[in-house]
């Protein structure tokens, strides 16, 4: 599954152009008075201005496999690395044989560099903002997580990630390219004590068997 683009909402408007445009040395795509863009990669990501309490979101980019500790040393002179664990900034995840570390926008959005080894997508280029591949990941959050997946599967013809057991309480749609990651209200945001909670979504995504589809969760 391809995620083409992303919309969510923000309260920061101006202060979420400076830090993907400072921080992640991404240019602006688009501006108008109440929305800004960026081209992530592959993906569209814009942020619409809202008077929403602190939207807070989980989204991972996709990074080349053989990037992982340029990227984290290049980040961290910028921003402040999350731990995993007291010995670690690193995450290790072995079903899916991927790896990654966290950080905050702006907007306290829990935002992931990861690298999937089992893609053929390595680099030979100095890592940057333009390093980044795609948007690979999004996270929804429910009520009834197994709702959820079965009305998402049912009418996008999305299937559970093969590399993750469905859960009550989070489950992965997609495949190594594109996933949704579903979970209840209130679970933690991994790794950290952050709540999940329900905010406005627009996807525009692309799950390999036809033409682009769109889902929006307000």
């Amino acid at each position: 599954m391809e995620i083409k683009e992303l919309q969510i909402i923000t309260n920061q408007l101006e202060e979420t152009e400076r830090f993907y445009n400072q921080i992640l040395n991404m240019a602006t795509l688009d501006r108008t008075e109440n929305e800004v863009s960026f081209q992530v990669g592959r993906t569209k990501l814009s942020f619409v201005g809202a008077t929403a309490d602190q939207p807070v979101y989980h989204i991972a980019f996709d990074i080349p496999k053989n990037k992982l500790v340029e990227a984290y040393e290049w980040l961290k002179l910028r921003t402040v690395i999350l731990p995993v664990t007291p010995e670690s900034n690193f995450s290790n995840f072995e079903l899916w044989n991927a790896k990654s570390f966290y950080f905050h926008d702006n907007n306290k959005n829990l935002l992931e560099l990861i690298c999937r080894c089992d893609l053929e997508n390595e680099s030979e280029q100095p890592f940057d903002g333009s390093s980044i591949l795609a948007i690979s990941e999004i996270g929804l959050v429910a009520d009834d997580v197994p709702f959820l997946a079965e009305t998402l599967m049912s009418k996008y013809g999305l299937e559970i990630y093969e590399k993750q057991p469905a859960h009550d309480n989070f489950t992965v749609l997609g495949d190594e390219n594109g996933l949704f990651i579903l979970v209840n209200q209130d679970r933690d945001w991994y790794p950290t004590a952050q709540k999940a909670k329900s905010f406005p979504v627009k996807l525009i995504f692309n799950n390999g068997s036809g033409e682009d589809q769109e889902l929006s969760i307000s």
